[in-house]
């Protein structure tokens, strides 16, 4: 049985040597191709390993690569800084012993946080390593539904995203790039630590009910920070157009607070107040639906 840790470095390997093509890297493809990337004997001549030690990387079995190898393996992938840390760090996960698990405390919002989300004039959001929605303010409530009326082992920004009865703006533009966004936080941290119950069970029931999330869970991406764009569809006040980032809280890993902005006076900033006063007035805010966020 391979090592779930080995196995993941294993997968992305696979991953970035299948984008890659011959001509790309200024290689004669040569022959019929069985593979549209390039073949393991390639990317091993490229990084300088033989086509044995790479291969057994590729079958997540523990070969313990040194920084030197991940280095040239990096180039020979053509992977960006971001992706090159990922490796690394991949790469260190795979290095420790099975036993040796990581920290799987429980997530918890720090009271200044909690108190700092009830100030902040525009919409935020606390998430859990796992992408699990952990708090929230009222301005966020107002823009995307009350998540309280979700179970709490619901209230998980992938399990969200790819519920169709709760979301149904997967025609947006925007959406799959948002959905990569949060895959590929999830597998950021997935690679700290393959077997949490959590991880697993998200991504497993994902998997199983969502061709969508299948063939985006296979491109391997990954991300750290992320900060995107994202049009609403509010019926009580019209779209509106919102950035939004991700601040780190403490923790190694810790929380991330996603925060969403308009720019200043504009119509978007007009209609996000108009939709912040419309919900504090109301004694029933409409709770029926989860706006996608």
């Amino acid at each position: 049985m391979t090592d779930p840790y080995a196995r993941e470095l294993g997968d992305f390997l696979r991953a970035r040597r299948s984008r890659l093509h011959p001509r790309d890297l200024g290689l004669e493809p040569g022959g019929r191709r069985k593979v549209s990337g390039l073949r393991r004997e390639e990317l091993a001549l490229l990084a300088g390993l033989s086509t044995d030690y790479y291969q057994r990387m590729e079958q997540g079995r523990k070969v313990r690569p040194s920084d030197g190898v991940l280095d040239s393996l990096a180039d020979a992938l053509c992977l960006d800084e971001e992706e090159r840390r990922h490796l690394f760090a991949l790469a260190r996960a795979s290095r420790r012993s099975t036993d040796a698990l990581a920290e799987r405390d429980p997530e918890e919002v720090p009271d200044s946080t909690r108190a700092l989300l009830r100030v902040m004039g525009t919409p935020a959001v606390v998430l859990g390593r796992y992408l699990d929605l952990l708090d929230w303010n009222l301005m966020a409530e107002a823009l995307l539904g009350d998540p309280g009326d979700q179970p709490a082992d619901r209230l998980n920004m992938l399990l969200l995203m790819f519920d169709d009865t709760l979301t149904g703006d997967r025609t947006c533009q925007d959406w799959e790039r948002q959905a990569l966004d949060y895959i590929g936080m999830m597998r950021t941290a997935v690679a700290a630590d393959p077997t949490h119950p959590r991880a697993t069970a998200i991504v497993g029931e994902l998997s199983i009910r969502s061709a969508e999330f299948r063939r985006l869970w296979a491109r391997h991406d990954v991300r750290e920070s992320v900060s995107g764009a994202k049009t609403f569809r509010v019926p009580e006040v019209g779209d509106i157009d919102l950035h939004w980032d991700t601040y780190p809280l403490p923790g190694n890993p810790g929380p991330v607070m996603l925060v969403y902005t308009a720019e200043p006076g504009s119509a978007d900033a007009d209609r996000l107040e108009l939709l912040a006063s419309l919900h504090a007035t109301r004694t029933a805010f409409p709770r029926a639906q989860t706006r996608g966020m």
